[in-house]
């Protein structure tokens, strides 16, 4: 058997990442340089500092890829690069290191939606799953509902209008002192809370029906927050962080359960940062049993920010004539 082995680069926020991966579902490598300790003191993400970060990182993340991976350079059939959406500076550090290799080994170059990376992630460690299905991206940047009868062919069902629910998690959690990142933080101190103590509001989004909001909620929070300290003298961050947790999931699953109606398919795949949360899995896994579906997600390393899915999303675009050209460009607020 062949081998179809892609580069992939990553480099989109605040992970310098670079992986091999054989036809699309075999990681062969996949090496992650995190810049959480980096961005921790400033509770988020600063663009310029995750620009020089990656400058600094990209050329060793890159070599000890295709060391892990025992390949060469002139083993790889293409180069596969995120080009949006993301920070642009982050961004073009991959890009500028794409377009080079591919031009100086003469390999074809591919662009890819890091949109499309999230949902082609669990193909890697599910190489037998098929369309048709539904996936939930869920992450810092993106919240995303989709139906695909075939791979290549993509129907938005619903997008957030404002905050993406991992951007809220970030923030409130950088509200109550939880640190970053949010979404870890807000799941661990809200094993001990009490879910039901603060009802909490959900959007209204009139004929929308798969879309998302979250940006009234956080503030919502915010405001439950600063009544609670100045009424009572503290704030119970458990109990508003397992309200919110609940109210975000509850949110995530009503959209899924509605579209189950429209699309009636037996598989949902998750994708994204918040994808590790095991809350929202948990719950999800007993709405779509009920449902007689099945949910499939990534571990860990591949729910976050990483070039494996890059490289695997690169490959079926590969196959499909869906190349770039060296003037591919950084676009920040790119839609699947």
């Amino acid at each position: 058997m062949g081998t179809d082995l892609i580069l992939g680069i990553e480099t989109s926020c605040d992970e310098t990442s670079a992986a091999v991966v054989d036809k699309g579902r075999y990681v062969k490598s996949n090496i992650i340089a995190s810049q959480i300790n980096l961005h921790r003191e400033f509770g988020g993400v600063v663009p310029e500092l995750a620009s020089r970060k990656h400058l600094e990182l990209l050329d060793r993340v890159i070599k000890r890829a295709l060391e892990k991976a025992e390949v060469n350079f002139s083993d790889l059939q293409g180069i596969a690069v995120t080009y949006g959406p993301g920070l642009v500076g982050s961004l073009l550090i991959g890009i500028v290191a794409a377009k080079t290799l591919s031009w100086a080994l003469g390999l074809p170059l591919i662009g890819v939606n890091h949109i499309l990376g999230h949902i082609y992630s669990n193909l890697l460690e599910h190489p037998e799953l098929k369309p048709p299905l539904l996936c939930l991206t869920v992450s810092g940047g993106h919240t995303d509902l989709l139906y695909t009868e075939e791979w290549g062919q993509y129907q938005i069902l619903g997008r957030t209008r404002d905050d993406a629910a991992g951007e809220s998690f970030d923030k409130v959690a950088r509200f109550l002192g939880l640190g970053y990142p949010g979404g870890p933080a807000i799941e661990r101190i809200a094993e001990t809370g009490n879910s039901e103590r603060f009802p909490l509001p959900r959007p209204d989004l009139g004929e929308d029906r798969y879309g998302f909001s979250f940006s009234g909620l956080k503030t919502a929070v915010i405001n439950l927050a600063h009544n609670l300290e100045q009424r009572e003298g503290n704030i119970p961050e458990a109990d508003i962080a397992a309200s919110f947790q609940k109210t975000v999931v509850d949110i995530l699953l009503e959209r899924v359960e509605r579209a189950l109606k429209d699309f009636p398919v037996d598989k949902v795949l998750l994708a994204g940062g918040v994808a590790a949360n095991k809350y929202l899995r948990r719950r999800l896994e007993e709405m779509l049993k009920e449902k007689r579906a099945s949910l499939y997600y990534p571990s860990l390393e591949y729910c976050t920010d990483n070039a494996a899915m890059i490289a695997g999303a690169g490959y079926f675009l590969l196959k499909q004539g869906k190349t770039s050209m060296l003037d591919l460009d950084a676009h920040p607020q790119l839609k699947l």
